[in-house]
Formats: C-alpha cells, sequence, structure tokens
C-alpha cells in the first residue's frame, strides 16, 4: 500500500479511502468501505476496477507492453518457447535445465485421456461447432479425475494444471476429428507440444505423420502468444467460477463458454469471415471506403485492439510467422491471403489507418497462419482456448493458494420500486 490517501466527498460527508500500488501500473483506490457507508460504485464492464490482486501478467495498452512474469512477450516469443512460457505463468520464474526437462515430461506422460472420454463425442452431432463439444468435454474431466479435485491441496492444483495443459491438444484434436468423421489418433510422446497437435489433428492411423518443422514453430508461436492477457473476459470467468469453489476442470469450461463469444475469442474467426466477403482483391478498396464510412455498418476485423492504443506487441512477432508460412507452403497466390496481404499493406501506409493506430493485430495475423495450415475457420477458437488454458489455470492457482472472497458484483436497481401484488382478477 502507499502513502497516498484518497477521499471521497457525498452529502457533506468525507470518506477516506486506500491507495494501493503495483509493482509498475497505475495506483488503485480501495473502494471496499463504500459499501459499510451505504454506497458501491458503478463500472459498466469493470474497466475501471481491479478485482484481484495478481503478479502473473502485465499490460500497458498505451505503450504496447505484454509483460508474463516481467519478461516482455517479444522476448518470450523469440527466445521461449510455449510449455517453458506455461511453467513461467504457473510457477512465476523461468525454469532452469533440470526444471525444463521434468517440467516438459510431466506433460508428454500426460497428453492421453481417459478412453471413456470418447463415448462423450458420440453425444453430440457431427455438426455441432467444436467450442460447444469442448465446453462440454473439458468440463467432463472432473468426471475422470477425482484424485486431483481437492482445491485445497497444493498438489492437487499442480497435477490437475498439468492434466488441462497436457490433455487440451488431445481433446481439441479429437473435436476436430469427430467433426469430419475421421478416427482420433492417440498422441506420440516423443513429438514436440505443437508437433504432436498437429500430428493429432492431420494425421491418420494408415500412414505415418509427418509434421512440417515450420508449420510446428508457427504454432508454438501461435499457443505462445496467446498463453495468457491479464483480466480479461475469459479470464475473469475462470476467477469468478473458482472463487465458489468450483473445480478446475469446470472453471476452464466456463472460461472456454465466455472465450466462444464473437467480441473475445472470436476475433481471428472473424478476419476470415471478413476475407471471404471481400472474395476477390479487385474488391479491397470498395470495401476499405465502407470500412472508413461512419455511417456503413461494414468493419475491417484484425485491425485495432481494445487494449493496445498504440501497436499490438504480438503482431510484430506473428507477422513474421505468417510471412514463413506462406513462403513455406508457396501460398503467396492464394486469393483469400492476397486480399490480407493487401489489406495489411494499406493498414501500415493508409493516413486513415495510421492516425486511428488501426494497425494489423495478433488476430489478423493468426488467423492467416491457421487458414495457411488448413485449419478450419470453425476451429479457430479452439486453438485459442487450447493456448490460453495455462493462463486460465495460473489465474486460478493464484486465486486458491491465496486469500478471496466469493465474487459478488454488485449493481444499479432501475427496475420497480417496492409495490403490492394484484390478484388476477384486478389486473
Amino acid at each position: 500500500m502507499s502513502d497516498k490517501k484518497a477521499s471521497l466527498s457525498i452529502d457533506g460527508k468525507t470518506l477516506d479511502l486506500k491507495v494501493h500500488s503495483g509493482t509498475i501500473g497505475p495506483d488503485v483506490i480501495e473502494v471496499s468501505a463504500l459499501t459499510g457507508n451505504g454506497y458501491f460504485t458503478y463500472d459498466p464492464g469493470f474497466v475501471s476496477t481491479a478485482a484481484c490482486e495478481s503478479k502473473i501478467t502485465y499490460i500497458d495498452g498505451d505503450k504496447g507492453i505484454l509483460l508474463h512474469g516481467g519478461y516482455p512477450i517479444e522476448q518470450l516469443a523469440e527466445q521461449s518457447d510455449y510449455l517453458e512460457t506455461c511453467f513461467l505463468l504457473l510457477y512465476g520464474e523461468l525454469p532452469n535445465a533440470d526444471q525444463k526437462e521434468a517440467f516438459f515430461n510431466k506433460v508428454r506422460m500426460h497428453t492421453m485421456v481417459n478412453d471413456q472420454m470418447s463415448t462423450f463425442f458420440k453425444g453430440f452431432r457431427r455438426d455441432a461447432h467444436p467450442m460447444a463439444i469442448m465446453c462440454g468435454v473439458v468440463g467432463a474431466l472432473s468426471a475422470f479425475y477425482h484424485d486431483s479435485l481437492d482445491i485445497t491441496d497444493e498438489k492437487h492444483r499442480e497435477i490437475s494444471a498439468i492434466r488441462l495443459i497436457a490433455k487440451m491438444p488431445t481433446l481439441a484434436a479429437m473435436t476436430y476429428k469427430y467433426t469430419i468423421g475421421q478416427p482420433f489418433m492417440y498422441p506420440q510422446n516423443h513429438l514436440s507440444y505443437s508437433e504432436n497437435f498437429l500430428h493429432m489433428m492431420f494425421g491418420n492411423p494408415c500412414e505415418p505423420s509427418n509434421v512440417n518443422p515450420v508449420l510446428a514453430k508457427a504454432m508454438d508461436k501461435i499457443f505462445l502468444l496467446h498463453a495468457d492477457h491479464e483480466q480479461n473476459a475469459s479470464t475473469s470467468t475462470v476467477r469468478l467460477a473458482g472463487s465458489t469453489g468450483a473445480n478446475p476442470f469446470a472453471c476452464i469450461s466456463a472460461g472456454i463458454a465466455a472465450l466462444w463469444g464473437p467480441s473475445h475469442g472470436g476475433a481471428n474467426e472473424a478476419v476470415l469471415d471478413m476475407l471471404n466477403e471481400i472474395g476477390d482483391a479487385s474488391r479491397i478498396d470498395e470495401f476499405v471506403a465502407r470500412a472508413k464510412d461512419k455511417d456503413d455498418p461494414f468493419r475491417l476485423m484484425g485491425f485495432g485492439h481494445r487494449v493496445y492504443k498504440n501497436f499490438d506487441p504480438r503482431a510484430k512477432v506473428m507477422k513474421l510467422a505468417a510471412d514463413e508460412v506462406l513462403a513455406e507452403l508457396g501460398l503467396e497466390n492464394d486469393p483469400l491471403l492476397k486480399i490480407a496481404k493487401r489489406l495489411e499493406q494499406i493498414a501500415l501506409e493508409d493516413e486513415y489507418f495510421i492516425e486511428r493506430k488501426l494497425y494489423p493485430n495478433v488476430d489478423f495475423y493468426s488467423g492467416i497462419i491457421l487458414k495457411a495450415i488448413g485449419i478450419p475457420t470453425s476451429m479457430f477458437t479452439v486453438i485459442f482456448a487450447l493456448g490460453r488454458t495455462p493462463g486460465w489455470v495460473a489465474h486460478w492457482n493464484e486465486m486458491i493458494s491465496g486469500s478471496y472472497r466469493i465474487g459478488r458484483p454488485r449493481q444499479l436497481y432501475t427496475g420497480p420500486a417496492q409495490r403490492d401484488f394484484v390478484s388476477l382478477d384486478k389486473r
């Protein structure tokens, strides 16, 4: 807590409020004292409210900064890998060589799911949205792993975290295989995390898998760049669900449901929908003009960011990965990808976009990469959920292992005042 004090005057009464200072970032005024004096704060969307204290991730949207455990995302993306970043999020420090190997081995040993899980999939229609399936099967993990559901036990929380990180690629790939009518692929533990995912997604039992290392590297970057993003809607959902004492599998399922919303995890899916709507490079100028017209509802998706008012630090890394993937697959002339590259050029050169800081964001480039790899648009948000799992679990564990209260937001009531019941014959 800082030495600063804040005062609030209401109806001639002055209330003294505590001020907290974090390691970096703005000071935070504690308003919990208001309740005892008969007041609440009104903050739609909680955009000005710190609902928790956290040591995991820091974002400065104005400066385009994203830190995990103090490490800039650009450095992690260039020098680290996804599983090492998972370790950082869970334990707060980068692992040494022995810790890294031990953690990797734990994840590898938990990649399989109980064989009975396969019967769960048969309850879904083949044309069900993959996120609908993921909500169900991830929540169902709690029916199989009773040995790690004591949330007061640190070891239980740790093994649940490992299981979730390890099994999400398996469940995601099973979801895809089910929707296209192909047999499930068992994980191969000699492969890296991203290689294993691509093997389970695109391999088949009739022939050995041959995973392209350039594509595996790009997938690893997509997972890493989505691993955590502070107190966003889905992470806050995981924390709120966790504050009730719910098991971790149920909490992560709740996070998946929140991520499903098009305003959150569906952004890269919306990018591909937009490219399909444009349809042909000859129509780009028409749609750019529509995007500039304030009276036209059309919006270019994948440009700008609600949090980052300058640039998305993840986008620079993702752009390089996109260029590598397109070159590796020889897709520079793909019609939709040609549209994407032209839109990227316009956004970086056109004064309209530059003045409004509408730079391509991480969703723009990740959508391009996933499309190039061959992952269907309906699976994009599943990939996001897979990558975000360590962040969700880390925030859940941080909350459960500290002091916390069950979440109970207040409201500004604007309905009818108290009134007497009117019998049916008098209405």
